[in-house]
């Protein structure tokens, strides 16, 4: 039975300013994103380590092989400002490699980085070229796997997600029909306002088009929120697992790159205060009582 060993470090925050513009990128019809300036590039990183050399450091207490996990955070900080790309994916795989590079005793690296978003903010009007915004919003996060073979470096795991995305469409959403027995005590709904959490992944054929550096074969975490909203906004959706489907359908139908979008949804779907409001259409709500419910779901290309 293999040996769960390894070690690293989290919360690896770093910034650069004045990085290498994200630029043509592919057009989509549901996504006005065109691409991203750099001025600020944040990201916060976790860092993941693992070898057999690291063991008597855990059984014997021999750290002769240990790289400090303070070293691993500098490791990262420096080496963004050598990054010549343009992207998260693309600096994680970059940094991962050189890490294997250097230290030739680690087997295997796992990175994953959330990319902190900074908008820019208004000034006289128009937006700034100096000042920004921190966005906390949604997060765009990019994970890789990279293991050393006989042969060299292989990446054997890399996707890309738009995580904590949160839509609300105010009617034309149903639930009807599902099962009713001596255990159910939720009213079927023909047009409820539907709010849902999502969080979506994406895995490509060709994994160099992750990274950014053919910017037209990148799929970039706006376009996939944008994508999710858009298709929210047309389908008079009978439920949320009908809803994801479909998003991942459009997303693959945009994007013949990619194998795969995957999906966590939580619906969040408010309570019901005031059913009627006096000469307005509307009614008040309230926060979801616990629990709430889930689903997950994996749309490839045979969906299609």
């Amino acid at each position: 039975m293999s040996r769960t060993m390894s070690y690293g470090k989290g919360n690896v925050f770093a910034y650069r300013t004045f990085m290498e513009p994200l630029t043509g990128v592919m057009q989509i019809p549901e996504s006005t994103f065109a691409g991203k300036d750099n001025t600020v590039f944040g990201l916060h990183v976790t860092v993941e380590l693992g070898g057999e050399a690291f063991l008597p450091s855990f059984t014997e207490g021999d750290n002769s092989a240990v790289v400090a996990t303070d070293s691993m955070k500098n490791f990262i900080q420096r080496h963004l400002g050598l990054f010549s790309g343009k992207t998260a994916e693309g600096f994680i795989q970059y940094v991962s490699k050189a890490f294997l590079e250097h230290y030739p005793h680690i087997e295997w690296i796992q990175m994953t980085a959330e990319e902190l978003p900074f908008d820019a903010a208004v000034s006289g009007g128009n937006p700034s070229e100096l000042v920004f915004n921190r966005s906390r919003n949604e997060r765009t996060c990019a994970f890789i796997e990279m293991i050393r073979e006989k042969e060299g470096l292989t990446i054997s795991r890399q996707y890309s997600e738009a995580r904590d995305v949160q839509l609300v469409k105010v009617k034309n959403n149903s639930f009807v029909g599902f099962i009713r027995d001596e255990y159910t005590t939720l009213p079927e709904d023909s047009n409820r306002p539907l709010f849902v959490y999502l969080n979506m992944g994406w895995k490509y054929e060709n994994l160099e088009d992750a990274f950014g550096e053919n910017p037209s074969r990148y799929v970039a975490a706006e376009q996939v929120r944008d994508i999710a909203s858009t298709v929210f906004e047309e389908v008079a959706s009978p439920s949320i697992q009908s809803l994801i489907y479909s998003i991942g359908r459009r997303v693959l139908e945009r994007f013949p790159q990619l194998t795969e979008v995957t999906f966590e949804s939580q619906n969040r779907t408010w309570d019901t205060v005031v059913e009627e409001i006096k000469g307005r259409e509307g009614k008040v709500y309230t926060e979801p009582r616990l629990p709430f419910g889930f689903q997950r779901l994996s749309v490839t290309r045979d969906d299609l």
